[in-house]
């Protein structure tokens, strides 16, 4: 049963006096001393709960613990014991709520004795009762009633800690929403109950104070400031103003959590921690002084005073929304001066305005209403979000859509505020939380949009409180038994028993401080009796004592390696890191901790600065640093075995990088191979096990999530760049033992070689340690009746296909080692060329070309055949153009024909880049990011229309005949449009989500789209209507193909699919591909499929035996294909890599007879160029005039023209 009360706690000064320097023994008044525990109930060993936090004594006495020569004075009201609430907050972000009396009692008369104190003196006492229910008004009612019972002067019916421990040990708590529990403490009663979980959380306070510290300008500025993950420190002279407007702000930025430092009431010495460059939320006393510290950042809210300092702008909360937060709040808190202006009586003089909150004075109807006002905000600001939730494995936030949507609806550009609002920590763990189906259910804002839409009543979502809830009594059986009717009263708040070992160990204690006094006249402070009895000292310290000075020590060492962090982030391009004071200080802290506290510190202040925005991004000086610095962390704990800190240095590497040459980013994580811990099963298990348990996702299929967690230690093992051999026994032995299945297997598997074999195509083989190359000498897994596969290039990466022969092998952890270590080396040594026939080798050789012109990415690339341009160029045997696009805004259109000058227009009118182009014979259309789709003259290079509708990126534009223009964009909207009227003439389609293929049959009217949302739709538009809903992929569908009555779909799921356009069923699935199908074509002349995978391989599909079966795999590629383009006899194929091929399929004999499958296993390679490093986006083919065109990230587009007399 859970109790409301957990422990009561009694702190202050004990046997050990010690001041806040560090400095043993009594030194006199006005220095303040370190609190310790004195007393608790229930003791550790009987209690249900984890024991009270070790710096409790130090957070309830913030200042430390002072000696007076006087009590209680009424005259003197400094004198008078405080009331005030603290919450403390646990490592996994659990909160701890406190109530604290602090007074001044006397000194027991042993300890006065043994350090020499005077007589009839008194120090500052607190008295706790600690609480994981936010209840602090019971907690304080019942805190503040045993205090008085304490030093009332009729005394109490029991001995006071029979009292406290019938009151800690039997009061239950109440069941929300339900019931009440009434307990008394002798003569109060008193009750507690919670309210319904379906309603806003329990907020046991009054937001009273917060309104009336802060105007409701000043309020909404903390509020903004708290909501965008700021450095909030909170100043006043009073401890509970501090603790209830840091929980008031808490609740008020409800549904959100502040997820990061959360300290109400910082104790005094621990001000350097302002400085800490992490977010944060502290309160501190105003009488402490800042004047050494930076501040910079730091919001600073003086409660006292009504003013906020900071030196960084706060965004301010846009409009609409930021008017109607302080309109509301200002109707709430003054409603006589808003309704000034307002009639008392209606025309009908039957009744009177409603101005009760003017004559109220602040209750519970006004917390709520508070509260209401900034959720009402929240659903305003965040109208529509969960369109924008993406349906992903990682259910990821399309930010960007959300806010050009938001900025389309204001009529205004993204708000910085909203921006930082969305990558904030707060907001994404909410979309976590939202996520689970526990949390949907009672989710508020939710309910509140719905509420808005409907036009119902806001307050409408709460629940209505229960007419009478059921009271549970709690009674204490002895009183009212006739006794003696003794009263005990006390002078001073009484001690709990002592056990004999307590009591032995607290003389001992105050004899060999008593003893130390007596000897200080007759040795120096060096003497061998001295140093002994100052060992003895630090011997006699309590395990909790000692537990709350190592974490005071772990603080210490943590905010110095933030700063010297910082300062090393700081160095410039001529400075030498490996020689900075910063780099040899972090290094010394990390060498010399013996429990690791400077190698696990400096990791997590790493991971926290990630965790604050940081970009990650390091000079090549930094990168140096950083990179030694992590593997002596990572030493030094594998020495230790603290394979947490190993583990977190695996993951903070995977995120720091820096740019090479090539501007490609060269992560940390990479340069760690060298260290031995990467080779132990262990270390792998127990990452894999602390994976499992840090999932979020609980309620998913176990198999599910043992696969999801896989996947990310083959990540790291890929990033770190482990032997593919060495990686895969791992993953399989974790595997085995959690009992997935085959199909599971396969695809770790595949995914493993994926990862891998990208690593290898830009960085190579690792040589950080002696590896195995066996892996990448397998033999590709080819069909035997097809005589053309062994003429394929030695180049095809056997990594990307090595887990077939793996799978399939009967004992798989033994199937590397059968490949003979001579022929490995053989066939990875050196990459021979293709073994072209002499045929083609006399051929004509390929010409491949480079085009200059943009100055970003290439994101689009469109090919215009002979037949577009003859309007153009007339009817030339070079015709034909390419089109590009790119991340600097412009659209390209480039004449291969004209060699040397091959650019033959520039069209800008872009802003954002660009995604998508087509053309038609006389004009050129393009989409962008900017939502825009724009339509040119192809031989004026006039803009002639500017189409604007989408609410999100345009991924798709067709041009159609009659002047028509067909869109698709990330809104999930298919429109068509008239060139001539420059208007929307419908939206032909809409998906679920944004739309990332079309395709359309102009001779039909059919419509075929599909993207994120794994669906394939089928619209006839001249009809106008949904044909069909094609169901069947589990994720992306990246690419569509369609010839008449067929329709092919490529997901990341790793298969294709072949649809039926008239029936609406799915005829086949093509499953053999290790990653994700991003491009598929239809071979009308023998009906067969080909597909591109990012596992590098290009599959051809055909009728065989009554099924579709795989014929051929072409292993030319060793990079995703990004491209596939088939005509009656030539078939091109571009990859990532930069790789291009040309594949050929002879005419027929008149006469001959052939299967379809032998058509498709006919084709031929032709020709390859001979690839160069480069890291492509987009692929575009001319098969007339046998020409492949290539974009690349860095701006420069590839032509290979393969030109030959047929």
């Amino acid at each position: 049963m859970a109790r409301v009360f957990e422990y009561f706690v009694i702190c202050g000064i004990g046997p050990e006096i010690r001041s806040l320097d560090g400095i043993k023994g009594f030194q006199g008044t006005g220095v303040m001393y370190t609190p310790f525990f004195l007393d608790q109930f229930p003791p550790t060993n009987k209690a249900l709960y984890p024991p009270p936090p070790p710096q409790l004594p130090t957070c309830v006495l913030p200042a430390g613990v002072e000696f007076y020569s006087s009590g209680l004075d009424l005259n003197d009201v400094s004198t008078y014991p405080r009331s005030y609430p603290i919450v403390l907050t646990e490592g996994d972000g659990s909160k701890i709520y406190v109530s604290c009396i602090a007074f001044r009692d006397p000194v027991s008369e042993d300890i006065a004795d043994a350090y020499r104190i005077p007589p009839n003196s008194f120090a500052d006492k607190c008295i706790c009762l600690v609480s994981r229910s936010p209840s602090f008004f019971v907690l304080r009612d019942a805190l503040e009633e045993l205090f008085t019972l304490c030093f009332s002067p009729t005394g109490s019916s029991k001995p006071l800690w029979e009292i406290i421990a019938h009151m800690v040990m039997n009061v239950p708590l109440p069941t929300p929403g339900r019931d009440r529990v009434l307990f008394a403490i002798e003569n109060c009663l008193l009750s507690v109950d919670v309210p319904p979980k379906e309603g806003l959380p329990h907020a046991d306070i009054s937001f009273q104070p917060i309104v009336q510290c802060l105007d409701v300008d000043n309020l909404i500025k903390l509020f903004t400031a708290v909501l965008l993950e700021r450095r909030v420190l909170l100043r006043s002279n009073k401890y509970s103003l501090l603790t209830l407007v840091s929980e008031a702000i808490c609740h008020l930025i409800y549904p959100f959590r502040w997820q990061h430092v959360y300290i109400p009431l910082l104790f005094f010495s621990g001000v350097d921690y302002i400085d800490a460059p992490t977010p944060y939320m502290m309160g501190l006393h105003s009488g402490v002084d800042t004047s050494g510290l930076a501040m910079d950042g730091v919001v600073v809210v003086d409660l006292e005073h009504n003013h906020i300092i900071t030196s960084e702008e706060i965004p301010p909360i846009p409009e609409p929304e930021f008017g109607f937060l302080r309109g509301e709040i200002m109707k709430l808190l003054y409603p006589k001066v808003v309704a000034i202006d307002q009639m008392k009586v209606s025309f009908g003089g039957t009744s009177e305005l409603s101005l009760r909150g003017s004559s109220k004075s602040w209750g519970e109807e006004h917390d709520i209403q508070l509260r209401l006002i900034f959720l009402r905000f929240f659903a305003s600001i965040l109208s529509g979000y969960r369109n924008f939730i993406e349906n992903s494995a990682t259910h990821g936030f399309n930010s960007q859509a959300f806010l050009k949507k938001r900025s389309r609806s204001t009529n205004q550009p993204p708000e910085p505020m909203i921006t930082q609002f969305l990558d904030s920590q707060g907001f994404m763990d909410y979309l976590e939380r939202c996520i689970s189906s526990d949390d949907n259910a009672n989710n508020l804002l939710d309910k509140l949009q719905d509420a808005i839409g409907r036009g119902q009543n806001p307050a409408g979502i709460l629940p209505s409180p229960l007419a009478e809830p059921e009271f549970i009594t709690i009674s204490d059986p002895s009183v009212g038994i006739t006794g003696t009717g003794a009263k005990y009263c006390n002078d001073r708040f009484p001690s709990n028993i002592r056990t004999e070992e307590q009591e032995e160990k607290r003389r001992a204690i105050l004899a060999a401080a008593s003893g130390a006094l007596d000897h200080s006249g007759k040795h120096t402070p060096s003497s061998p009796s001295m140093l002994a009895s100052k060992d003895s000292k630090a011997e006699s310290l309590s395990p909790r004592e000692r537990a709350a000075e190592r974490e005071r020590m772990v603080l210490d060492i943590k905010v110095k390696l933030q700063g010297l962090w910082l300062r090393l982030l700081k160095l410039g391009a001529t400075d030498d890191p490996l020689a900075s004071f910063e780099y040899g200080t972090i290094l010394a802290l990390i060498e010399s901790d013996a429990e690791g506290i400077g190698g696990s510190g400096f990791v997590e202040c790493i991971r926290e600065h990630i965790h604050s925005g940081w970009s990650c991004r390091l000079t090549d000086e930094q990168f140096i640093a950083v990179k030694e610095l992590l593997k002596t962390a990572i030493n030094r704990a594998t020495s230790r075995n603290d394979m947490s800190t190993v583990r977190d240095a695996l993951e903070v590497s995977a995120e720091m990088y820096k740019k090479d040459s090539c501007n490609s980013s060269d992560y940390v994580q990479r340069h760690l191979l060298a260290l031995s811990i990467w080779d132990e099963l262990r270390f792998w298990e127990g990452y894999f096990e602390y994976l499992m348990e840090r999932s979020s996702n609980k309620l998913a299929n176990y198999v599910t999530l043992v696969v999801a967690q896989l996947i990310v230690v083959e990540s790291h093992m890929a990033g770190l760049g482990l032997p593919d051999t060495e990686a895969w026994c791992m993953i399989e032995t974790i595997a085995e033992k959690n009992n997935i299945g085959y199909k599971q297997f396969i695809k770790l598997r595949g995914l493993l070689s994926l990862i891998q074999q990208r690593r290898l195509n830009y960085w190579g083989t690792s040589f950080g340690k002696s590896q195995s190359f066996s892996s990448y000498g397998l033999p590709s897994p080819r069909s035997q009746d097809a005589a053309d596969e062994s003429q394929q290039p030695a180049e095809a990466s056997g990594v990307g296909r090595s887990w077939v022969q793996s799978m399939f092998s009967r004992e798989r952890t033994d199937s590397f080692s059968r490949v003979p270590a001579n022929e490995n080396v053989k066939n990875t040594a050196s990459p021979r060329k293709p073994e072209l026939p002499s045929s083609v080798q006399k051929k004509v050789q390929s010409s491949v070309r480079v085009l200059r012109g943009h100055t970003g990415a290439i994101t689009a690339l469109h090919c215009v055949t002979r037949r577009e341009v003859w309007d153009l160029v007339g009817d030339r045997e070079d015709a034909g153009l390419f089109i590009s696009g790119s991340t600097d805004c412009m659209v390209k259109i480039w004449d291969p024909s004209l060699r040397g000058s091959e650019l033959r227009a520039t069209l800008k009118g872009h802003t954002r880049p660009v995604r998508a182009i087509n053309s038609d014979r006389s004009k050129v259309v393009s989409g962008s990011d900017d939502q825009s789709v724009i339509v040119w003259d192809k031989q004026t290079s006039q803009l002639l229309e500017e189409l604007k509708g989408h609410d999100a990126q345009v991924s798709r534009v067709r041009m159609l005949s009659g002047e028509r223009v067909l869109t698709a964009s990330h809104d999930g909207s298919v429109k068509m449009w008239d060139v001539r009227t420059d208007t929307c003439v419908a939206t032909v389609g809409r998906c679920s989500s944004a739309v990332l293929c079309m395709e359309y049959d102009d001779s039909t009217g059919i419509l075929a789209a599909a993207g994120r949302d794994a669906v394939a739709y089928i619209w006839d538009i001249r009809a106008g209507r949904q044909m069909h809903k094609l169901l069947g992929h589990t994720n992306w569908i990246r690419s569509i193909r369609m010839v008449g009555d067929t329709v092919v779909t490529g997901s990341d799921d790793w298969t294709a699919r072949i649809w039926s356009v008239s029936r609406g069923t799915c005829d086949a699935v093509l499953a053999c591909h290790a990653g994700p199908i991003l491009c598929v074509e239809y071979s009308a002349s023998d009906k067969g499929i080909i597909t591109g995978s990012a596992d590098g391989l290009v599959r051809f599909w055909g009728n065989e035996e009554g099924g579709i079966r795989c014929l051929k795999n072409v292993t030319v590629h060793s990079a995703s294909i990004l491209s596939i383009n088939a005509g009656d006899h030539w078939l091109a194929i571009g990859a990532a890599d930069n790789s291009m091929s040309l594949f050929h399929r002879p005419q027929e004999r008149l006469g001959s007879f052939s299967s379809t499958g032998s058509k498709v296993a006919g084709w031929q390679l032709y020709r390859t160029p001979q690839k160069t490093l480069a890291v492509v986006r987009c692929v575009a083919s001319d098969l007339d005039r046998k020409r492949i065109c290539s974009g690349s990230r860095s701006g420069l587009l590839r032509l290979w023209e393969a030109t030959i007399n047929i």
